[in-house]
C-alpha cells in the first residue's frame, strides 16, 4: 500500500495535479478504480489538508445492482466521514430522446452533474479514476473511429471539464494497471462492486477489452499495453507541437481580422504563408477555427479547405465554410443546399482517351475482352471508398454504349451496386455507406447511353454493366481526382 500511495503522491506532486489544502470533488462509481482513488486519496489528504466531497451518479441502467452501488459508495463516505452528494437519472431515456448512444449519454449526463457539484461547492478540481488500460482501450476506440494525433495522444493527467473550462479534471491513477489496482484493494481489503455492462457485448470498449485486447497480447504482442502507452506519449508530444506550431501562425500576425495574443515561444521566424505550412500545421488551423466556429470538424471536411481555397464546402445543415490564401475561414449559411447541375457529355470514339470533370481527371479505354482475359480481369473491379483519391473499374463497353454523361448526383437518381436485386434512391445508398452528407452533393457519377447510372463515385460498380463470360468488349474506367 506504501508504495501505490507514494507513487501516487510523487504523481500529483510533480504534474501539480492537486494543491495543498484545496477543495478535490471525487466522483466514486463504486467499482474497483473509483474506490480505490477514493481510499488513496482519502489516506493522503491529512498530510495535504485536501478536502474531500464524493459524487455519485446513479446511470439507473441496472435496477437494483444500480442502487447496490449507490449504496457502497454512501456507506464508504459515512466511514470515512466524508460529504457525498448523489444524483439520479434515466440513462436510457435520455439517450433515446437525444438520439445518443447509452455510452455517450451517459457520459454526457454525469460529467453536468460533476460540474453542477463542483460549482454548487465551489470547488475547481474534480478527480476521475481513469487508469493505463483506460488508456489502451481509447487508443483503439478512437483509431477504429479514425482520430487524429491529438485524439490518438488519449488522456492527459490534467484537462478541462468537457461541460465548464473553469473546472479541471485530474486522473492520478494514469500510472496503473487494473491489475495493480486489483492487487492493491485485494491486500487492503477495499470494497468495490462490479459492473456486469463491463462485460456486454453490445458496447464496442468492451469488444475491444475482452476480445480484441487478449487476442492482441496473446498472439501478437504480449508488452502491448506499453508499446501503445509509449506511441501516445509520443503521439501527444507531438501533437502539442504541431498544435504550437499552429497558434503561433494564427499570432504570427494580424491576418485573421484581429488582434492575436502574444504566443508564450516565438519561433524565430514563423511561417506567415499558409500554403507553405507542413499538412500537420494546416490541418490543425483550421480545425481550431472551426472549433471556434461551432463547426464539424471530420478529416474529410479539413481535407477539402486544407487543397482548395476560396470554395466553400458544406459543414452540416445549412453551413458552408471555406479558406482564403491566408487560411482563413469563412462561414455562411444556405437557406438550401443546391444539387450540381453541372455535366459533361463524353463521346468513347476509339480506343482511349481522357477528360476532366469537377476536380476529376478520367482516363478510359476500349479493349476486346477473350475468355482468359476476362477471367484475369473479372476480379480488378473493386470496392471504392468515397475517400479515394485514385480508382479504376472495368465494365461491360457494349452495354455502356458508345455515349456517356458525367455528373452530380441529382434528386431522385436510383443505382444499382453490383450483388443488389434491384435499384435503389442513390440518397438511401449514401446513407448505408457511411458517406457524409457533406460529400455526397461532390462526388461524381456516370449514366450510360441509355440513360442507366452505371458508376458511383465511391459505391460498388452497377450490376447490369459488370463484365460476364459473354463480354466481347471491355471499358477499363480509371479516375484520379485533385480535388479533396
Amino acid at each position: 500500500m506504501a508504495d501505490l500511495l507514494q507513487h501516487i503522491e510523487n504523481q500529483i506532486e510533480s504534474r501539480q495535479l492537486l494543491k495543498r489544502g484545496q477543495k478535490i470533488l471525487v466522483a466514486v462509481s463504486g467499482g474497483l478504480d473509483s474506490m480505490v482513488l477514493l481510499h488513496a486519496l482519502e489516506k493522503l489528504a491529512g498530510r495535504h489538508k485536501w478536502k474531500i466531497v464524493v459524487a455519485h451518479f446513479n446511470h439507473q441502467l441496472r435496477g437494483r445492482a444500480s442502487d447496490a452501488d449507490e449504496k457502497l459508495v454512501r456507506l464508504t463516505a459515512a466511514k470515512m466521514k466524508l460529504p457525498v452528494v448523489v444524483e439520479r437519472a434515466d440513462v436510457r431515456r435520455f439517450a433515446k430522446e437525444s438520439k445518443l448512444s447509452i455510452e455517450m449519454a451517459a457520459r454526457n449526463l454525469r460529467h453536468e452533474f460533476f460540474a453542477r457539484v463542483a460549482r454548487a461547492q465551489k470547488i475547481k478540481t474534480a478527480a476521475i479514476a481513469h487508469h493505463a488500460d483506460d488508456q489502451v482501450e481509447l487508443f483503439f476506440l478512437r483509431l477504429f473511429r479514425g482520430a487524429g494525433g491529438e485524439g490518438l495522444a488519449g488522456m492527459k493527467w490534467r484537462s478541462p471539464s468537457p461541460v465548464d473550462r473553469t473546472i479541471s479534471i485530474v486522473r492520478p491513477l494514469l500510472d496503473f494497471s487494473k491489475a495493480e489496482l486489483s492487487v492493491f484493494s485485494r491486500e487492503n481489503k477495499i470494497p468495490f462492486r462490479d459492473d456486469a455492462t463491463n462485460f456486454s457485448s453490445g458496447f464496442l470498449r468492451n469488444r475491444i477489452r475482452n476480445e480484441l485486447l487478449p487476442l492482441l497480447r496473446k498472439k501478437y504482442q504480449p508488452g502491448l499495453d506499453k508499446t501503445v502507452l509509449r506511441l501516445m506519449e509520443i503521439t501527444g508530444a507531438e501533437s502539442e507541437f504541431v498544435g504550437e506550431a499552429a497558434n503561433n501562425f494564427r499570432g504570427s500576425e494580424c491576418q485573421f481580422g484581429q488582434n492575436k495574443k502574444e504566443s508564450r515561444r516565438e519561433p524565430a521566424a514563423p511561417e506567415t504563408n499558409f500554403e507553405k505550412l507542413p499538412p500537420a500545421v494546416q490541418r490543425r488551423v483550421l480545425q481550431s477555427q472551426l472549433h471556434e466556429l461551432g463547426a464539424a470538424t471530420d478529416f474529410e471536411l479539413i481535407e477539402s479547405l486544407r487543397r482548395l481555397a476560396n470554395v466553400f464546402v458544406s459543414a452540416g445543415a445549412k453551413i458552408s465554410v471555406a479558406r482564403n490564401e491566408s487560411g482563413e475561414i469563412k462561414l455562411r449559411t444556405e437557406s438550401k443546399p443546391e444539387f450540381n447541375a453541372n455535366e459533361l457529355a463524353v463521346k468513347l470514339k476509339g480506343r482511349a482517351g481522357e477528360m476532366f470533370f469537377g476536380g476529376v481527371k478520367f482516363n478510359w479505354k476500349n479493349l476486346r475482352g477473350s475468355e482468359r482475359e476476362f477471367a484475369q480481369s473479372k476480379n480488378q473491379s473493386r470496392l471504392t471508398s468515397a475517400a479515394a483519391k485514385i480508382g479504376k473499374e472495368i465494365f461491360d463497353a457494349e452495354k455502356v454504349g458508345n455515349k456517356i454523361v458525367i455528373r452530380h448526383w441529382r434528386a431522385g437518381d436510383r443505382f444499382q451496386p453490383v450483388g443488389l436485386k434491384s435499384a435503389a434512391k442513390l440518397q438511401d445508398l449514401f446513407t448505408n455507406a457511411k458517406i457524409p452528407r457533406e460529400r455526397r452533393r461532390n462526388l461524381v457519377l456516370a449514366p450510360a447511353e441509355n440513360g442507366e447510372i452505371f458508376w458511383v463515385e465511391g459505391l460498388r460498380i452497377s450490376e447490369n454493366f459488370k463484365l460476364t463470360p459473354q463480354t466481347k468488349r471491355r471499358l477499363t474506367w480509371r479516375w484520379r481526382h485533385n480535388r479533396p
